[in-house]
């Protein structure tokens, strides 16, 4: 899969996830999540586009951190909701 040039890219730092066990809301509210999804910028653990609440993109437009990774097993891969692209 290329990889495109995004201007976001420089948002990136080294990250821990801040709730390593699941989706920081979804865990707080008791729902259910699909799949989850890293910010790059700040740690923040989300669940994806296919989980109900949606709050890794959520994230992203609210606090403005577009870059994510995959928080899935085996997966490696990175997404900016801003640009709506692999990177």
């Amino acid at each position: 899969m290329p990889v495109a040039l995004d201007p976001h890219l420089e948002q990136i730092r080294t990250v821990e996830p801040r709730t390593p066990t699941g989706c920081e809301e979804c865990l707080r509210m008791g729902s259910p999540w699909v799949h989850l999804r890293l910010c790059l910028t700040c740690g923040h653990v989300g669940c994806c586009d296919s989980s109900p609440l949606k709050h890794a993109r959520a994230h992203a437009h609210h606090i403005g951190h577009p870059i994510v990774a995959s928080y899935e097993p085996g997966e490696d891969w990175r997404w900016c909701y801003f640009d709506e692209q692999f990177v």
